[in-house]
């Protein structure tokens, strides 16, 4: 087995990851840098962008045709990890979620007619976009449980009553898919349909308060109360809505993972550099076998959640689903942030739990980690289901 990058794909992950030490690490410490959600000033990340395209490091999960860097998936693990070094990092890059998870589903099922419209000003920068599953008392990790529903208004189009929330980036998003339910059948009662910001018929309830960070456009209640979406808005057929949440989830989950290692591995960096200087009864902490103990944790548990992000990536490659894999990613990749963001934050002390370093923003950012896209719990129980299946072919080569 070889575990090296191919040359060409290791060659844009250190062009990554030089844009990402030199430009953006940089101004996380001038709070200048930042908006009044936690995030990037859009002006200031106006600017990286452009220059991130210049680079030619721009939406590398997208077609070239359309402009972006047509990455494998084990190319996008690898340069992926060095983005999220900065807490900047993916938005610049304009592969920060969910615009990447609905760039690569809008890829894989559109009409090319539906690509022009609605993909390509998301692979541009020139809007963002969301995708509104989610509901309060119904769709989560079950998208079965959906209620929101769209019924037929006329002979071309329908008409869309419910409610969503927690949708990423919705305050911002020009671009929406949205689930709706059409039928009550288990397997094809979920369609998925586009929708732009403008529409009439549907509102922004709220924008959530959340404990850490936000996304640009943050996670927001939704309310539909007669939204009209045509049939040629329509995405895949009616009663595909399930097939396609299965093709967008798995890959978008798979990115998380590949972030949340790189965010993992700079907070532990951040920690390093820490405990090399700082001394502590005459002795300096990276000395101190207790201490040495709580960063070669935090190292292992971020080197095993690479290695199984990489193996569900590689599997993707070959076509598989990779649904056990990225299952057992997404599991691993946020508890290994949540362990190396605890470890850096407790090494550094009351300097970790300050405003002094990004630590504590981490720290508040993978908190969530164990949540988002499938609560780990149901991610366990995916992976009990397949031994149950599969017995020991579980843990064929």
């Amino acid at each position: 087995m070889d575990f090296s990058l191919p040359p060409e794909l290791d060659a844009m992950r250190q062009r990554v990851r030089a844009f990402v030490q030199d430009r953006l690490i940089p101004l996380e410490a001038d709070r200048a840098s930042y908006d009044e959600h936690e995030n990037i000033a859009p002006a200031l990340l106006r600017t990286l962008r452009a220059e991130a395209k210049v680079a030619g490091l721009w939406a590398l999960q997208s077609k070239r045709a359309r402009g972006g860097g047509e990455l494998p998936f084990i190319g996008m693990a690898a340069c992926y990890e060095e983005m999220n070094r900065s807490i900047f990092g993916p938005v610049v890059f304009n592969s920060a979620a969910p615009d990447d998870g609905n760039m690569m589903v809008l890829e894989k099922v559109a009409t090319e007619a539906q690509k022009t419209r609605w993909l390509q000003p998301i692979i541009d920068g020139t809007v963002q976009s969301s995708f509104a599953m989610t509901e309060p008392d119904g769709a989560g990790s079950d998208p079965g449980l959906t209620y929101t529903r769209a019924e037929r208004a006329g002979n071309d189009r329908w008409r869309i009553h419910g409610r969503k929330w927690f949708i990423t980036g919705a305050g911002e998003a020009t671009h929406f898919i949205v689930m709706a339910r059409t039928s009550d059948d288990p397997r094809k009662g979920l369609t998925a349909f586009l929708f732009h910001k403008d529409s009439p018929g549907w509102h922004i309830v709220r924008r959530i308060p959340i404990m850490g960070p936000e996304e640009h456009g943050g996670h927001c209640e939704l309310a539909f109360d007669g939204l009209e979406i045509p049939d040629e808005d329509v995405l895949m057929g009616i009663g595909d809505g399930l097939k396609l949440t299965q093709i967008r989830l798995g890959p978008a989950r798979l990115t998380h993972c590949m972030r949340w290692t790189g965010m993992g591995r700079r907070a532990l960096e951040i920690a390093l550099e820490h405990i090399e200087t700082r001394q502590s009864f005459g002795h300096k902490l990276a000395d101190r076998e207790s201490v040495q103990g709580l960063v070669g944790e935090a190292a292992m548990q971020l080197d095993i959640s690479r290695l199984v992000t990489m193996r569900a990536a590689w599997k993707l490659d070959q076509g598989d689903f990779a649904r056990k894999e990225i299952s057992i990613a997404k599991i691993v990749a946020a508890d290994a942030l949540h362990k190396a963001a605890d470890t850096a934050l407790q090494l550094l002390g009351a300097k970790g739990y300050s405003k002094d370093t990004p630590v504590e923003w981490m720290y508040r950012y993978a908190r969530q980690a164990r949540l988002v896209d499938g609560a780990s719990e149901v991610h366990r129980m995916v992976l009990a289901n397949f031994l149950r299946r599969e017995a020991g072919g579980f843990f064929a080569w």
